[in-house]
């Protein structure tokens, strides 16, 4: 694989890994219901410290996913992409995917054992 391509793909794992959070993903799916929220909204939202949450906010604008805006002593976040609540649904997809084939897996085994319980194996 071509170098470029490999920075291309460590770039990628850096902007996913900056979401790899809890309470990072909080605040994004927070500012993609909303156009944009401010630092102590957003503190209250998490249930953090207003440090913990600037924290997050500045992981989150070091990798290009929000942008920000000082109004008096208030700093306002936004979503820099309209797209990143596509990729929180298909993360959710996965999730229900997940959830489904556990299901299903529970109920073949459970049909095998009900079966050899009452006709042997």
């Amino acid at each position: 694989m071509e170098r470029t391509q490999v920075a291309k793909y460590e770039a990628k794992a850096r902007v996913i890994k900056a979401m790899a959070h809890p309470g990072r993903l909080i605040i994004l799916n927070e500012l993609a219901e909303h156009a944009e929220r401010c630092v102590c909204e957003l503190t209250e939202l998490v249930g953090t410290d207003m440090s913990t949450v600037s924290r997050h906010l500045s992981q989150l604008k070091n990798v290009g996913l929000v942008s920000d805006e000082r109004r008096g002593n208030s700093v306002y976040y936004r979503l820099r992409v309209k797209c990143l609540p596509n990729f929180l649904s298909c993360v959710e997809a996965v999730l229900e995917q997940n959830t489904f084939d556990r299901r299903e897996l529970v109920s073949s085994v459970s049909s095998s054992v009900t079966t050899n319980l009452f006709f042997g194996a």
